[in-house]
């Protein structure tokens, strides 16, 4: 063997082992890209489901009016709109359906939709 096979055996064996090291780099970044998607996603929902609740008790005769309920409700409302500047991230997890919109993960809330829409009329 001469030695310019040496050396190009030793750099191929480099390469080889700094491409699966980055093959294992890349994989990792990208779950954890996914897993932090998908958190954010669980998020934007709950604060969802808690602006919509928190405006359904301020909306109550008992409570209408509430200067600390409201300011709850626009507080709660403002930092939903900050998340969605996050949305590019959590769509990453969610499959696109055939219209452009977005499947939702939970279809109970299409049936809690329904139900409230019948106990508003």
């Amino acid at each position: 063997m001469s030695r310019l096979e040496i050396i190009l055996s030793a750099i191929l064996a480099v390469s080889v082992i700094f491409n699966i090291g980055l093959i294992i780099y890349v994989r990792g970044a990208i779950v954890r890209l996914l897993s932090i998607s998908e958190e954010l996603g669980d998020l934007q929902q709950m604060i969802n489901s808690f602006a919509a609740h928190l405006k359904t008790i301020y909306e109550m005769e008992m409570f209408y009016g509430d200067e600390t309920l409201g300011s709850l409700v626009e507080h709660a409302v403002s930092f939903n709109e900050y998340l969605e500047t996050f949305e590019y991230i959590y769509e990453l997890t969610e499959a696109p359906t055939e219209e452009g919109k977005l499947l939702d993960d939970n279809p109970e809330s299409d049936d809690n939709e329904d139900e409230k829409e019948e106990a508003e009329e």
